[in-house]
């Protein structure tokens, strides 16, 4: 279930509104409310924060849009005091006094012993840009300023939560269908507790550094398949050019230390309670070394025992 509060929530017991099982049970005494999974979606405007929420109600989670911060404690307990067992709201900054409150609203929703879970959602400045002009919008925070100067306004006033944030995605290069297979990845867990959850992404240097990575690989100390013609026009993913990036000399011995190393950091992350992490692995265009790199990563780390997905940011864009 879905529920929009623009700038408040409308009183579930005035005339004529709904019963829900949730407010029900408000009246019903002798109730100990149990803690939920809760998630809270934000990031910049236009970065998909709404789509990624969808995505969460698809998988069975109750989902508030553009609640306040200082109504998430309240919500969250209504919630548990019903059958709702997973909450996931859709904060942004058309909530008021938004980023030390909400900050202060996910400290509080920690001490009462739910589970709070921050996913920020954001894309580059020129996609942005593109998006509202292709939507014919105004940004909300830009006021009689430039559509830019309300991104800019926007990152500085979200630069706490994200630093919080328990799971970045980048949606400037996603599709509504990656999209939703990563927030599915992550969050399709049949309410038992997740694992730590891996994505591997292979990125072009040329293109810029994925800004959600945990770790960055450089795959361009191997010998590049772009200088040799067979070659050129394959993709890390087709077995003559996995083949020969994983055939070279210093290849193996590579991805075995780092690969020791990930044994290493693995069982840490999971004691500190990470849940996601993103390990980039670069080469020059993204499409032949670290294809193949990024592809036996995940491979190794399935074998670890951790979910684990490979995903290419920059193939294709040659």
């Amino acid at each position: 279930m879905s529920v929009d509060t623009p700038d408040g929530v409308v009183d579930p017991q005035a005339d004529g509104a709904p019963h829900s099982p949730a407010t029900d049970a408000l009246d019903r005494p002798g109730i100990d409310p149990q803690p939920l999974e809760v998630v809270v979606v934000t990031g910049l405007s236009g970065s998909g924060k709404n789509s990624a929420g969808r995505v969460l109600e698809d998988l069975g989670w109750f989902v508030v849009d553009n609640l306040p911060p200082a109504l998430l404690l309240p919500m969250v307990e209504l919630g548990a005091r019903g059958d709702i067992r997973r909450f996931a709201a859709v904060v942004d900054v058309r909530s008021r006094a938004f980023s030390s409150d909400l900050q202060e609203a996910i400290r509080v929703l920690d001490e009462a012993g739910h589970r709070p879970r921050v996913v920020y959602v954001h894309a580059r400045d020129e996609v942005l840009v593109r998006r509202y002009e292709s939507n014919r919008r105004e940004h909300p925070l830009q006021g009689n300023g430039t559509l830019i100067d309300g991104i800019s306004a926007e990152r500085a006033l979200l630069t706490g939560i994200a630093g919080e944030a328990d799971l970045w995605v980048d949606t400037s290069d996603l599709n509504v269908h990656q999209l939703r297979a990563t927030i599915e990845n992550a969050f399709a867990r049949e309410g038992r507790t997740p694992p730590l959850t891996a994505t591997v992404m292979s990125f072009g240097f040329k293109y810029g550094l994925p800004l959600d990575a945990d770790l960055v690989i450089d795959a361009r100390f191997l010998p590049n398949p772009h200088w040799i013609p067979e070659l050129r026009p394959h993709t890390g993913q087709d077995p003559d050019v996995r083949d020969y990036v994983l055939g070279q000399p210093d290849a193996a011995e590579f991805l075995d230390r780092y690969t020791d190393v990930l044994r290493l950091l693995v069982p840490g992350y999971r004691r500190e309670g990470k849940r996601y992490l993103t390990l980039a692995v670069g080469c020059t265009g993204g499409k032949h070394r670290s294809v193949a790199i990024a592809e036996e990563f995940a491979r190794r780390l399935a074998d670890e025992g951790l979910t684990a997905t490979a995903r290419h940011r920059d193939l294709g864009r040659e």
